[in-house]
């Protein structure tokens, strides 16, 4: 987002236009000054130049890491326009790539389950493959070592004594063939190396407890699934995020000081998010921090339209400043999100080349 500072001794924009500027103003009804300013002589006429400037953007962007684990990651993304933002998003979703189930061979299947239903419930199965060793297969390239990897699900159900043996297929039961298709004639897939050294841990499903099919005695599922790269864009099964989403950092505003017991009333009102300073007739309502009370600031949006609050508080949320969440499906979420970095750097390259 462009900064207003950049026009030093120039001037400063006045209070109010300044909060209009960096803020989306959250009326009892509707947002106010949604809208980012680009234009660079906007402020012309007082003076003041609003050109984005690389370095003042350098030294005000920022990326604060809140929370990371194994699939999940949330962060600050601080001093940003909002279409980079949301370009982060959909790459994370669309186009960053993963592996998934593309191609299923059936040996034999007389589980309850049709083929057709199956092979979609395979397709969708997390899997734990590392895309970058692996190339993109067109329609037309036949399939090696190179593009694909295959996975073998063989289970027969089975009664022994009272119990019955295999009667519930998991995601586990897919075995990683590291040699590839035992059928290569039908399948049309062969390697010419095995891929012990490029995968030495094989691959797993990225949880081994999801339910695939439930059988019978004498029922059987016999297959190979063979997994190719591809997007999401074409297909959510190649999504590597559950969901990838960012919100504006809520602030919450006193306007007017707040004070006796208006103080008290807004602290009993918004618990946590009000609290009271001082005592007695001198005592003031001061406002935590609003991100973490997300729960009450629909209630302050609304006191802010009733006339016994309109003049004291204020709901806004900065323009420049988002809140991250990246929910992955098995890959780390940090690897994702540099991955859409790249692909959008990529972009700007490509476009840069063709002016």
């Amino acid at each position: 987002m462009p900064s207003a500072g950049a026009a030093g001794a120039s001037g400063q924009l006045p209070a109010h236009m300044q909060i209009q500027r960096d803020n989306v103003i959250c009326g009892p009804d509707l947002n106010y000054h949604t809208e980012t300013v680009k234009q660079n002589d906007i402020y012309k006429l007082l003076n003041i130049n609003n050109a984005w400037d690389f370095r003042d953007w350098v030294d005000q962007f920022r990326i604060n890491v809140q929370q990371k684990d194994k699939l999940d990651m949330q962060f600050d993304m601080v001093g940003i326009d909002p279409a980079i933002a949301n370009a982060f998003r959909r790459i994370l979703i669309a186009e960053v790539p993963t592996m998934a189930i593309e191609h299923v061979f059936y040996v034999n299947n007389t589980s309850i389950i049709t083929d057709e239903v199956l092979a979609h419930r395979l397709g969708l199965i997390p899997l734990n493959a590392d895309p970058t060793l692996f190339d993109f297969k067109t329609r037309e390239e036949a399939a090696s070592e190179k593009n694909t990897f295959v996975l073998r699900l063989q289970v027969t159900c089975k009664r022994q004594g009272s119990q019955m043996v295999n009667d519930r297929v998991y995601a586990e039961d897919l075995k990683f063939m590291p040699m590839g298709s035992l059928m290569p004639d039908e399948t049309g897939c062969r390697f010419a190396v095995g891929q012990q050294q490029m995968l030495p841990q094989g691959v797993q499903p990225v949880d081994d407890k999801i339910l695939l099919a439930k059988l019978r005695p004498g029922q059987v599922i016999d297959l190979e699934a063979h997994c190719i790269k591809g997007q999401g864009k074409e297909h959510a099964k190649w999504s590597p995020v559950a969901t990838a989403w960012y919100k504006l950092l809520p602030e919450v505003v006193i306007t007017k000081p707040i004070m006796g017991e208006r103080a008290d009333a807004i602290a009993q009102e918004c618990p946590g998010l009000f609290e009271v300073e001082g005592k007695g007739k001198g005592r003031k309502a001061k406002a935590n921090s609003a991100r973490e009370h997300p729960k009450l600031l629909e209630k302050v949006r609304r006191m802010s339209g009733e006339e016994f609050w309109e003049d004291h508080i204020r709901l806004q949320k900065r323009k420049d400043h988002f809140l991250w969440t990246i929910e992955s499906t098995g890959q780390p979420p940090d690897v994702l999100f540099m991955a859409a970095i790249d692909i959008l750097a990529a972009k700007c390259d490509k476009l840069l080349e063709s002016l």
